[in-house]
């Protein structure tokens, strides 16, 4: 990324940050691990009390659940707040940590508090893990914010420019890489649930399809009161650009068309030009120069509704990215049930969750778009649908014609079986029954035999594979139990 001159000045004096991170868990010890999560202080998130534990959201942050009910379709309510784990759809579970640290990068140290985690168990064995964290120094130049979300959200961190960043427990003054942070120190109990990919290294291996290895970032920012936004700020807040690795101020474009596009594509400018909201595959951000006593229901609705809306958005790509990926593993001489299994899912997911319309206001039906688009969803799913049903197609015509083949094979032994009579050799096979006879037949008797003991073998074949075909099916039937 280039250093440039271009960059303006803004002065954030709160920030509500949250990064939420994909996971994949072992959906036969679901029930294990609610025990686990309520043993843990995490308590099950109920739409009728939301509002109760003001420790969740930080500053004295509410979230009403009829403001919940009212945003959402019908169809979709029930499936976003399930009233029992027994029911279908997003169950969440939440804890406050109200636990400070400090992240050191370069030469500065910035003081932060991990207000509350979210542990999402989503249908069919996606799970999301939400930090809450809150900037405890009052005032922050965007850069610095931005930089710090930068670093914050690598949990793995491989690139040159992602390195560096260490946070350090004040009690303590043990130092710890976010990885560490958020499953040795945070969440230990998590990682015997987490599937792992025996090909991919890290923790990752959870999720082999997963983008990049980093949490998505969303926050509310605060600047001071009539301070105006620049196109500039507007698109380093899309894109997380923060600071260089010498510690310049940077911005990864310097065409000023180029950014105007960018912008004409990810930025909800409807409350303009006192608050805007930008959406992109990286990062889902509200800034505001309006005091926060008179944004309090914006926040409210950015930690309630906004947060659902997205929340189901990117389920909706994780989904995708995973038949995408498990379609391209497909074994193709060997996985024609497996590709019917990953049918039926697709067929699953699309009926029971993926819907177009999702909000019943205007301005959730603008962020839903934006969503679809970020993330590109619509592709993703047309191409996921189209290569799954072109591949079951052909895996069933070839499997039609082996199955044409045989019983082509078969039909041919019936009629010469027919034509010479099996009363040929079959008398020589009664008891007492000797090789010595094979070797007097006539050449008509040996074709008589060869036609007998082939058709007989080949009709055998047919019902061995037949039934195991269907007791294979059966096992992964009960094998793969997709919860909704």
């Amino acid at each position: 990324m280039r250093k440039t001159n271009l960059v303006n000045n803004l002065d954030i004096y709160r920030s509500h940050m949250s990064f939420i991170l994909p996971l994949g868990y072992d959906i036969s010890k679901k029930n294990e691990l609610v025990e686990i999560l309520n043993k843990n202080s995490y308590s099950f998130f109920q739409i009728d009390d939301s509002s109760r534990n003001m420790d969740i959201y930080g500053e004295k942050i509410t979230v009403e659940g009829k403001e919940l009910e009212q945003y959402f379709l019908p169809y979709i309510e029930g499936k976003l707040f399930p009233s029992t784990l027994k029911e279908n759809g997003f169950h969440r579970y939440t804890k406050p940590i109200l636990k400070s640290f400090n992240l050191k990068l370069r030469d500065k140290s910035m003081s932060f508090r991990i207000q509350s985690i979210d542990v999402i168990l989503a249908p069919f064995g996606i799970a999301f893990m939400t930090i809450r964290v809150q900037l405890e120094s009052q005032e922050n130049e965007l850069s610095n914010i931005l930089d710090f979300m930068h670093h914050f959200r690598v949990v793995e961190s491989k690139l040159k420019e992602e390195q560096g960043a260490i946070i350090v427990c004040p009690e303590s003054g043990s130092r710890l890489t976010v990885s560490e942070l958020l499953f040795e120190r945070l969440s230990p109990f998590l990682r015997k649930f987490i599937l792992h990919d025996d090909k991919l290294n890290g923790y990752f291996g959870s999720l082999p399809y997963f983008e990049d290895e980093r949490m998505y970032a969303s926050a509310f920012l605060f600047s001071k009161e009539g301070s105006p936004f620049t196109e500039d700020q507007l698109y380093r807040m899309g894109t997380l650009d923060g600071i260089s690795s010498d510690g310049e101020k940077f911005i990864s474009a310097n065409n000023p068309d180029y950014i105007r596009r960018y912008l004409n594509g990810t930025l909800h400018d409807r409350w303009a030009p006192n608050t805007y909201t930008v959406v992109t595959e990286h990062a889902f951000i509200t800034a505001t120069n309006i005091s926060p006593e008179d944004m309090s229901r914006e926040v409210s609705q950015f930690m309630g509704t906004h947060y659902y809306n997205f929340l189901l958005h990117y389920f909706y790509k994780m989904m995708l990215l995973r038949f995408a990926y498990e379609y391209s593993e497909i074994n193709w001489e060997k996985d024609d049930e497996y590709v019917k299994s990953l049918i039926k899912l697709i067929t699953l997911f699309s009926s029971w969750y993926f819907f177009q319309e999702v909000s019943t206001r205007s301005e959730g039906k603008e962020l839903t778009k934006m969503f679809r688009d970020s993330f590109n969803i619509d592709n993703l799913f047309n191409d996921v649908n189209n290569t799954l049903h072109e591949l079951y197609k052909s895996q069933e015509n070839e499997a039609s014609n082996r199955m044409n083949m045989l019983l082509f094979f078969l039909t041919v032994f019936t009629v010469v079986s027919g034509i010479y009579g099996m009363n040929l050799v079959v008398e020589d096979w009664e008891s007492p029954f000797t090789l010595n006879k094979i070797f007097t037949y006539t050449f008509l008797e040996w074709v008589s035999l060869i036609t007998a003991v082939g058709g007989i073998g080949l009709s055998a074949y047919l019902i061995v594979t037949t039934f195991g075909k269907i007791a294979i099916s059966k096992l992964r039937k009960n094998k793969m139990k997709y919860p909704m």
